[in-house]
């Protein structure tokens, strides 16, 4: 399967039947034919703020991953409830994980707003997301492969729509990506096992 193939299977509804499985196996394919050499390190990016319901997304993910992938020494996970990246942080933790690791190859998540009709989706492409284009803040471009939720509707308001989101919501999309998450880097290591 080729990446073009990949692109049309992108999204899912966290709601359908055996989401997280679904969207272990997107994203395992993606890792198959995106992180190879020179990659060395696999670096989850979990960004937004606690402070915000609908965009706590990726700090929720992050913390939800920050015990159960520890045992992976090539796999970092960044952003968590205790220490969220976002917009005031952002290019002080890029600049710390170029510096500190070799070759890191970053899978992106964040939370974003769209359609009425794609609430509750997932979606998941390669190369970076544009983090706070929601909300017309300027941030750099990040991510080797890019995971966005969509939280709620876009358009008008973005903060304060951001801030009326459903936590509900926002659980269950993060309980979906962490289980995935956790799946597709399981199928990695037990590949890296076998070279």
């Amino acid at each position: 399967m080729t990446l073009s193939d990949l692109q049309k299977y992108n999204s899912l509804n966290i709601n359908s039947p055996r989401a997280s499985i679904n969207f272990s196996v997107m994203l395992s394919k993606y890792i198959d034919l995106c992180f190879k050499p020179p990659f060395e390190e696999l670096v989850i990016l979990c960004i937004g703020t606690d402070r915000s319901t609908g965009d706590s997304l990726g700090p929720i993910v992050g913390y939800k991953l920050s015990d159960s992938l520890l045992k992976y020494n090539y796999v970092h996970i960044h952003g968590t409830l205790n220490d969220p990246i976002h917009a005031k942080n952002l290019q002080e933790n890029l600049e710390i994980i170029y510096d500190s690791l070799g070759n890191p190859f970053i899978i992106a998540i964040d939370a974003c707003l769209g359609r009425a009709d794609r609430i509750g989706y997932i979606a998941i492409s390669k190369g970076p997301l544009k983090p706070g284009a929601g909300v017309n803040k300027d941030l750099p471009a990040v991510g080797d492969i890019s995971i966005t939720g969509i939280v709620n509707l876009g358009g008008y308001m973005e903060y304060l729509i951001l801030q009326n989101t459903r936590l509900s919501l926002v659980m269950k999309m993060a309980d979906t990506l962490a289980r995935s998450i956790e799946y597709s880097v399981w199928k990695l290591h037990q590949r890296r096992l076998l070279m």
